[in-house]
């Protein structure tokens, strides 16, 4: 389940003018819930301040005169967000006390559990979704070619593109506004710069061209633990599979659990790179520059890719050794080795990486002190070494973590994606 998208058909605001759009977007409060001075009324008006005041803003984009009908596009279904943003934001529509009609997408390979919380959503709210579906021969055509998990082999791009965002775009079209869910925090390397009010950069709205569509997203500032105390204290339904450890929920093939020390989208197309975690209904909010940043960073370093600009590095300990490429060819050239080496591939911009440098550096401790007998290194491999490391160490996507033992040429790849230290020492332990 992913972010909440509230769809506004209703907007005389100036379309064109951010400006206007900002005033248009924060004109009407939400005055309270309940009429009269009842416990449960003054519970429920105390609730909406509270999540007013994570939001900062906590009106929907009408005329001004009381006569729009925001249409919330509840996309249960959207990369990069728990689901708890998508409820959250129908709980606030039903705060306001006026109608709204709710749509979602329905890519035809959901979780069993999404489509139940449908269900439940319908009747919680006493609404009917209108789902909006991919175009049957677009996906008849692009399964036939390349098969039913062709996003394995050569990314989800093409599928999402298919399934998700021209469905979107054909929804949109119909619209002068729209609401998400999305939040800075979902993934800090290409969200970071979400503002809280925009003209939409990527889909063109009812007047049609740049500029006719206006985007607003009110819980970009806000923590994912904040969402979800909202949702507890208004005892509204959720994704079952947020008790099966899932937090960023998409369509079933693409998405699974996360585990303890992960990155919330690390449960997301977990065979690419960080960067491409995305599907393509953001894509105006990406941002490019951390990546740009690392670019050039491998570029001032030299051939080692190693250099300081750009994203700071990680891994930085008296434990850990900052292998060279040439260092690492050697470890490969090596079929006997003095000591076993564990080396994790990795690239500091990578949110995954990041998650996991305590615990690796804690390992490193545990790994160099008396009786450890293991070597401790890393190797940034992004940039211009990331061909080399993809060839020849295994990489697929950050962090990749390798044990080189004592008397086997070729490195062994942890195959696990739990990071925390008992399980890379017993992974260590039990090649060495």
């Amino acid at each position: 389940m992913a972010s909440a998208t509230a769809s506004i058909s209703s907007h005389s605001v100036a379309l064109r003018d951010l400006k206007a759009a900002r005033i248009g977007a924060v004109k009407q409060q939400v005055a309270a819930a309940p009429a009269a001075g009842t416990a449960a009324a003054r519970a429920q008006r105390a609730r909406a301040e509270y999540y007013k005041s994570k939001t900062g803003h906590v009106g929907f984009v009408g005329d001004g005169k009381g006569n729009a009908k925001p249409v919330i596009s509840a996309r249960f279904n959207e990369p990069g967000h728990s689901g708890a943003e998508d409820v959250a934001l129908i709980e606030y529509a039903k705060l306001t006390g006026r109608p709204f009609r709710v749509f979602s997408l329905d890519t035809g390979r959901l979780n069993p559990e999404t489509y139940q919380l449908f269900d439940k959503v319908e009747k919680h709210y006493g609404i009917r979704i209108e789902y909006m579906f991919p175009d049957a021969g677009e996906v008849q055509a692009l399964v036939r070619a390349k098969g039913l998990f062709s996003f394995y082999e050569d990314g989800h791009q093409e599928c999402c593109r298919a399934r998700k965002v021209r469905p979107l775009r054909r929804a949109l079209r119909g619209l002068r506004a729209w609401i998400t869910g999305q939040r800075k925090d979902q993934s800090p390397g290409t969200r970071a710069a979400i503002p809280v009010v925009q003209v939409d950069p990527s889909f063109e709205g009812l007047a049609g061209g740049a500029g006719s569509l206006v985007k607003w997203n009110p819980v970009a500032n806000v923590d994912g633990k904040d969402v979800w105390t909202f949702l507890r204290a208004m005892d509204v339904p959720v994704n079952a599979l947020h008790a099966q450890g899932y937090v960023s929920i998409g369509c079933e093939p693409c998405t699974r659990p996360v585990l303890p020390g992960q990155h919330e989208r690390e449960g997301r197309w977990w065979w690419e790179d960080a960067k491409a975690k995305e599907c393509g209904l953001h894509k105006g909010n990406i941002d490019d520059q951390g990546g740009a940043a690392a670019a050039a960073a491998h570029k001032a370093g030299g051939a080692n890719g190693n250099g300081s600009a750009g994203a700071p590095d990680i891994f930085e300990s008296s434990g850990v050794v900052s292998l060279t490429r040439a260092g690492v060819e050697n470890l490969l050239r090596l079929e006997s080795r003095a000591e076993p080496w564990l080396v994790v591939l990795y690239a500091p911009w990578c949110p995954f990486c990041q998650a996991m440098e305590a615990s690796y550096l804690e390992l490193a401790e545990r790994l160099g002190g008396a009786g450890g007998g293991v070597k401790v290194g890393k190797f940034r491999a992004d940039g211009e070494q990331k061909a080399f490391a993809q060839q020849e160490l295994q990489l697929q996507s950050f962090p990749t973590i390798l044990l080189f033992p004592s008397r086997t040429a070729r490195p062994i790849k942890y195959p696990s994606e739990k990071r925390d230290v008992d399980s890379l020492l017993a992974f260590v332990n039990s090649l060495r």
